[in-house]
C-alpha cells in the first residue's frame, strides 16, 4: 500500500507583496532535502488574508498561478495553497492543487469569514475538491471551513471512505487559536482521516498576530508534528496501512448519518 509524503511550510507572508512572497516560497521549497511528493502554503499565501481584491486578484493565467505551475514542474511536487483569484465579475479565495504535469484543480472556499468581512469582498464557493495522489484521496478546504464539521464530513460510497486526507489551509489568527486546535483534532477523529493544518505565522496589514500551530493528525487524533510561532519547514510520511487498519478494527465510519450536500449553481 502507498505511502504519501508531505511537506508544511509556515511562513510570516509580506503583506500584500506578491514578488517577495513567491520568491521567499521558492527559496523554502528549494531549500527541502527530504524526498517529497506534496508541498502545502498557507491560504492567500502570496499577499496575506487581504480584502484589497481591487489591487491584488489575478486571475488563473496570470502570476501566481502561473508561478505554481513552473515551481511544481521544476520540483516534480504537488503543490497547494491559497489565492485571489477573479473570473469575471466575481473574486474567490481559491485554493489551488498544482500538478507537475500542469494540470490542476481548484476549491473556492465555501464559509467566508463574514466577522472579518470577507464576505463583501468574495464569492463562497459550492462544490468540494476531493484530489488524488499515488491511491490517496484528499479534501482540501481553507481556513474558517474547520468550524463546519458537516462540510467535511467522510461519507462512506459501498464501504469505501470517500477521503483519507484533510487539509486546511488557513491564515487563523492567535486570538482564537485554540479553537483551531482543538477543530483540527475533532476533525481527524470523527472523520477516520489525516488531517494536515497549515497556518501562518507573524504580523499582518491589519495588525492582527498568527502564531501558527500547524499540524498533522493521525486518524485516532494523535498529533504526529505541531509547530508555534516560528517558520517551518516540515516533511512526513504518512502511513496508507495504518489508516486502513484504524478504519478496520474501528469501523465508526459506516454508522455514520446518511446525507446529500445541496449543491448550487
Amino acid at each position: 500500500m502507498q505511502s504519501l509524503t508531505v511537506t508544511v511550510i509556515q511562513a510570516d507572508l509580506v503583506w500584500e507583496d506578491k514578488k517577495e512572497n513567491l520568491h521567499r516560497f521558492e527559496e523554502k521549497i528549494r531549500s527541502i532535502k527530504e524526498h517529497t511528493e506534496l508541498v502545502i502554503l498557507p491560504e492567500m499565501f502570496s499577499t496575506g488574508f487581504s480584502m484589497n481584491t481591487n489591487t491584488l486578484a489575478e486571475t488563473m493565467e496570470e502570476q501566481t498561478v502561473s508561478w505554481m505551475k513552473r515551481v511544481a514542474a521544476e520540483n516534480k511536487i504537488i503543490l497547494t495553497g491559497g489565492l485571489i483569484i477573479k473570473e469575471e465579475a466575481n473574486i474567490y479565495n481559491r485554493l489551488i492543487w498544482m500538478l507537475p504535469n500542469g494540470e490542476y484543480g481548484v476549491y473556492d472556499k465555501r464559509h467566508l469569514f463574514g466577522y472579518g468581512r470577507e464576505t463583501e469582498f468574495y464569492e463562497p464557493g459550492n462544490k468540494r475538491l476531493i484530489a488524488s495522489a499515488k491511491g490517496w484521496k484528499i479534501n482540501l478546504q481553507v481556513c474558517y471551513d474547520l468550524r463546519f464539521p458537516v462540510w467535511a464530513r467522510n461519507r462512506v460510497w459501498e464501504s469505501i471512505p470517500e477521503y483519507d486526507i484533510l487539509i486546511y489551509v488557513a491564515n487563523w489568527p492567535m486570538q482564537r487559536i485554540h479553537a483551531w486546535k482543538t477543530l483540527l483534532c475533532a476533525r481527524a477523529i470523527e472523520n477516520q482521516c489525516y488531517v494536515i493544518g497549515v497556518n501562518r505565522v507573524g504580523t499582518d496589514g491589519n495588525d492582527l498576530a498568527y502564531s501558527g500551530n500547524s499540524m498533522i493528525i493521525d486518524p485516532l487524533g494523535k498529533v504526529l508534528y505541531h509547530t508555534e510561532e516560528s517558520e517551518d519547514v516540515f516533511t512526513l510520511t504518512l502511513d496508507k496501512n495504518s489508516l486502513i487498519d484504524i478504519r478496520n478494527k474501528l469501523p465508526f465510519l459506516k454508522d455514520g448519518d446518511d446525507f446529500t450536500f445541496n449543491h448550487t449553481d
